[in-house]
Parts: structure tokens; sequence; C-alpha cells
């Protein structure tokens, strides 16, 4: 055996960097990774969330990630892709609406909503304060009156010798309109302001009587029951992808537009301090079955995922080089060299 401590360091190395290359790869691996599994949860369970994990460095971390990664193209770029992967998707031909969302929380949704009354009556109240709504409304309604008095004008014009009678009117009313016009101007302009507020009043209170009283819950289950059958693919109908790719860029704009907002960081925080208030005295290892998994789950996922990964770089060379550069410093170091060179003179 070389009396060099140096050499025998690099066989001891070697001999490292094989083990451990060894307790990836093959029929090892499946063993090392429950064994580290287990090990790691057996001290994730000794360790309280609200005292290894500091809130305040959590809430710094998620401004950064939100600021960083929320607006980076590759997050713009998947979610357009995704709109459109998700509108052409060949299975939506094979699975109906009923398939992929339950009635049963359709109708507690819709049952809620229409619940809701304070909110209606909110928003309701809040519309009368706009001055082009009100003109929009009092042109609904002033339509609706419109209609109806054509429809029982074409009616009337049927009786034999009502059509003279009703032209003639109608030429009165106009010379008297035209006669008056210049005089009536400011009296028209105050009572259309007020016949606008009065139209939106009206209209409001027919949404209130049409939510609170109409069997509006049965209507909405009954239009979702005439989808419930058909494929999702169906849904097409309602938008082109056109239309589909332009509202998802629109949403990721306002979400965009919203992040660097200092209100949307009190959000973040907010949300963190929730996390913490309920699970900061969980262990580590407790989390997990709030997250919905176990000790198997995580051996599965990485028994699935890395042995490819692994193997690869074992292929390519990478593996060892990496090992080799972690473990190096410390055959080559001082002490070990010492100690080695203390072992082979006794």
């Amino acid at each position: 055996m070389s009396s060099d401590p140096n050499a025998l360091a690099e066989k001891l190395l070697d001999a490292q960097v094989e083990f451990v290359i060894a307790e990836l790869t093959g029929d090892r691996f499946e063993d090392v990774i429950r064994r580290d599994v287990a090990d790691v949860l057996g001290v994730a369970d000794t360790l309280i969330v609200g005292e290894v994990v500091d809130r305040a460095h959590v809430k710094e971390t998620a401004h950064r990630v939100v600021d960083k990664i929320g607006g980076s193209d590759i997050v713009t770029e998947m979610v357009e892709a995704i709109a459109e992967a998700i509108y052409d998707l060949a299975e939506s031909d094979e699975y109906s609406l009923g398939d992929v969302v339950d009635r049963e929380p359709v109708a507690a949704l819709i049952e809620q909503f229409l619940a809701m009354h304070t909110l209606h009556n909110r928003a309701l109240e809040r519309l009368t304060e706009s001055p082009l709504v009100a003109t929009v409304a009092s042109s609904f309604v002033n339509k609706i009156v419109a209609d109806f008095m054509a429809a029982n004008r074409a009616r009337a014009e049927k009786v034999p010798g009502m059509s003279r009678v009703l032209k003639a009117g109608s030429s009165a009313a106009s010379k008297v309109r035209s006669a008056g016009d210049r005089h009536l101007e400011g009296f028209i302009g105050d009572v259309a302001g007020r016949g606008a507020q009065f139209a939106l009043r009206r209209t409001n209170n027919a949404i209130k009587e049409l939510i609170h009283d109409a069997p509006l819950h049965d209507a909405a289950m009954e239009l979702w029951d005439l989808h419930a059958d058909e494929p999702v693919s169906v849904l097409r109908e309602y938008l082109s992808k056109q239309e589909l790719r332009e509202v998802v860029m629109i949403v990721l704009d306002i979400v965009e537009s919203g992040r660097n907002k200092e209100y949307f960081g009190h959000v973040v925080e907010a949300c963190i301090d929730v996390f913490f208030d309920r699970y900061g005295e969980f262990t580590v290892a407790a989390l997990l079955p709030e997250l919905g998994l176990t000790g198997d789950d995580i051996v599965t996922e990485l028994i699935t995922f890395a042995p490819p990964v692994i193997e690869a770089a074992k292929e390519n060379g990478v593996l060892a080089s990496q090992i080799r550069a972690r473990l190096a410093p410390f055959f080559t170091s001082e002490q070990t060299l010492e100690l080695l060179a203390s072992a082979q003179a006794d």
C-alpha cells in the first residue's frame, strides 16, 4: 500500500464517489429514498413551523416572487398558450359539462348569490348615482314602451277607419310640438333628467323583485340542465378562440397591473399571517396531512421523477464530477491528510 497520504486520499475519494453513485442509481435507489424520506420526516416531526420559519422572511420572499416571477415573459406566454390548448382540447368532445362539474355545487352557488340581498341592493343603489346608467335605463324603459305602443298601433290600424284617425292625431301632435319647441326646451330637459332617474329606480325595483320573488334559481338550474348533457366543446359556441385569448390577456394585464401596488402587498402579507396563525404551531411533518400528502406520496413522486434525471447525469459524467467536487475538499484537507499519515505510521 502506498505510504503517500495524498494517494490514499485519492483512492478513498474514488471509493466514496462510487458508493454515492450506487446509492443514487440502480436497485438501491428506492430503498435509499424510502430511508431518507423517513429520516427527513422524523426530523420534521420535531420542528415547529413558527419556530423554524420566520414569517417576516416569508413575506419578503413572497414580495420578491410576486415582483419578479409574476411579470415574467414565461407567465404571459404560458397563460395564453394554456388557454388556447384548453380551447382546442380534443377530449372536450368526449366529456359532458355534467361530467366535469357536479350539479349540486352549481345549485348551491346560484342559491347563495340570489340570497345575497345586501349585495344586490347596494349595487343597484350605486347605479342610481351614475347619470349615464340612468340614461341607459331610461332608454331601456322607453324602448319597451315604444315597442308596446307600436304593437298596439299595428293592431288598431287593422280596425276599419282607425288608420285615418291615428294619422290625423299624429299630424296635430306634430304641429303642437313644433310650435312649442323653443319654449319647452328647458322644461323637457328637466323632465328628461327626472325621467331618467325615475326609469332607473323603476328598473332597479323590477330587478329586486325579480331576484327576490321570481323562481330564478329554478330557471338558472333549468338552463344548466340544458347544457349539462352536452359536450364541453359546445361552450366554444359562446366565444371564439380569439375572443378567449383577448379576455385571458386582459385579465392577466389586470392582475399584473395590480401585483406591484402597495395594497396588493398588504393582501399577500395578510394571507401569510393567516397561514402562520392557523398552522404556525404545527410541526413541519404535520403539515403534510393538511395538504393531503403522506410520506408514501413523496416517495412515489421521487421514485417516478428522479431516476431518469439521475441516470442522464450519470451517463454524461456530470453526476460523478459533481459528487467528487463536493467530497474532494474533505479528503484533500490538511486535517484528513494528517490523519491518514498518522494511521499509516501506526
